[in-house]
C-alpha cells in the first residue's frame, strides 16, 4: 500500500438544478463547474477531473475548455479529463489541446485515455463502431509515440502515417501524466502495462473487491515486461453529507433520475430505493458521512493497493449548492480520516 493515498473529484458535467427546481442552461453548469474546482482547491485534493459527453444531459462536451479555464482560477490541483474519449478523436489534437492545457496551468495537466460508457461520438465523428476496438488500439498507439519521443515516426491502420514528425507545443516539463482508464476488460489492463501507463479502475456498480483481479494482472504484466509497476487509481461515484441518512436522501431522488435515463436506453429496469439502499451501504457508491465514506474509501485503497481515490461528485441533477457542500466535506474532513486510517 503506497504511504500517500491522493484524493481527487470526477464529474461528468450533470445538468444540475437550480433554486426553482428546474434544469439549469447548460452554459450555468459549466460556470458551475469552475467555481466547484477552486473550491477543490482551496480544500487540499490533489485532482479535478472532466468528463467528455455529447448528449443532453451532460453539459461538457470540450473538457479541456473548461480545465483552462478552471487552471486560470487555481494553484494547486491537477487537471485533467474523466475520460478523454480517444477513439472518436484525433490523438494529435488531444496532445496539442493538453499540452497547452499544461502550459496555462504550469505543469497540471493529465489525461485519462478511454473508450467511453456512451457511443453518441462515434456517429457524430463519423466513426464507425464496428471499428471500436481498432480505433482505440490504433489511437493509443499513436499518442503512447506523442508523449515519448520528440519527432515521431508511426504507422498504423487508422490514418496516415507519420515520418519524423514534430508536434506543437511540446509538453513543457517533458511529462504529461497520462492514465488509461479500464471499466472490467483484462485486455485493456494488459495493455496499460504494455505501454507502461498508469491504470485508472472506473468502478461504478458491484463489490469493489471484485477488480482484484485486475490488479493482480497488473502487476503481473509489469513484471513479465520486467519493469516497476505504475499507480493505480479508482474512480468511483460518491456523495458525502453531515449524516448517513442525510446523504442517502439527498443523492437518492437525483441519482435515479440519471440511473433510469441512462437505463431506459440500455433495457435495464427502474431503480428501486430497496437497490439503491443496497447497493450505496454495500457496494460501490461512496455515500453517507464523512466518517462512512471515508471507511470505505480506506478499505478499498487498502485491498487494490491505491494511489489515488477520485470520487465521482455528481451523478444526476444535485443542485450546486449541495455539490459545494459535498466538496467541502470530502477535502475538509473525509481526505484527513482516510489518511489517518491508513497511516
Amino acid at each position: 500500500m503506497p504511504q500517500l493515498l491522493e484524493f481527487g473529484l470526477d464529474t461528468f458535467g450533470d445538468v444540475t438544478r437550480g433554486a426553482d427546481g428546474r434544469l439549469l442552461p447548460h452554459a450555468q453548469v459549466i460556470r458551475n463547474l469552475v467555481e466547484e474546482a477552486v473550491l477543490a482547491d482551496e480544500v487540499g485534493l490533489s485532482f479535478f477531473g472532466v468528463g467528455e459527453h455529447h448528449r443532453g444531459d451532460f453539459a461538457v462536451s470540450a473538457p479541456e475548455v473548461v480545465l483552462a479555464a478552471m487552471a486560470a482560477k487555481t494553484t494547486r490541483i491537477r487537471l485533467g479529463s474523466a475520460v478523454t474519449v480517444l477513439s472518436s478523436d484525433d490523438p494529435i489534437r488531444v496532445f496539442q489541446r493538453f499540452s497547452t492545457l499544461n502550459a496555462l496551468s504550469n505543469g497540471r495537466a493529465e489525461v485519462i485515455l478511454g473508450r467511453g460508457s456512451f457511443t453518441e461520438s462515434f456517429p457524430l465523428f463519423g466513426f464507425d463502431l464496428r471499428q471500436y476496438e481498432t480505433l482505440f488500439q490504433d489511437k493509443l498507439d499513436l499518442f503512447s509515440a506523442l508523449i515519448s519521443e520528440e519527432a515521431v515516426t508511426w504507422q498504423g491502420t487508422t490514418r496516415p502515417p507519420l515520418h519524423d514528425q514534430r508536434v506543437f507545443p511540446p509538453i513543457e516539463t517533458g511529462h504529461l501524466t497520462t492514465w488509461i482508464g479500464v471499466g472490467g476488460s483484462p485486455e485493456s489492463v494488459v495493455r496499460a502495462a504494455r505501454y507502461d501507463l498508469p491504470l485508472m479502475l472506473a468502478i461504478i456498480g458491484g463489490d469493489p473487491k471484485r477488480f482484484q483481479p485486475y490488479v493482480d494482472l497488473y502487476g503481473r504484466a509489469f513484471a513479465q515486461l520486467g519493469k516497476v509497476r505504475k499507480p493505480i487509481g479508482v474512480h468511483s461515484p460518491g456523495y458525502v453529507a453531515d449524516t448517513d441518512a442525510q446523504a442517502f436522501d439527498e443523492f437518492w431522488p437525483d441519482y435515479k433520475v440519471m440511473r433510469d435515463h441512462i437505463g431506459a436506453e440500455r433495457g435495464w429496469p427502474p431503480m428501486s430505493r430497496a437497490e439503491f439502499d443496497q447497493e450505496a451501504g454495500r457496494g460501490s457508491l461512496y455515500i453517507g458521512s464523512p466518517e462512512t465514506v471515508a471507511r470505505k474509501i480506506a478499505s478499498t485503497a487498502k485491498a487494490l493497493e491505491l494511489s489515488r481515490f477520485d470520487l465521482k461528485y455528481s451523478a444526476g441533477p444535485l443542485p450546486h449548492e449541495k455539490l459545494m457542500r459535498c466538496i467541502e466535506l470530502y477535502g475538509r474532513k473525509v481526505m484527513p480520516m482516510v489518511r489517518e486510517m491508513l497511516a
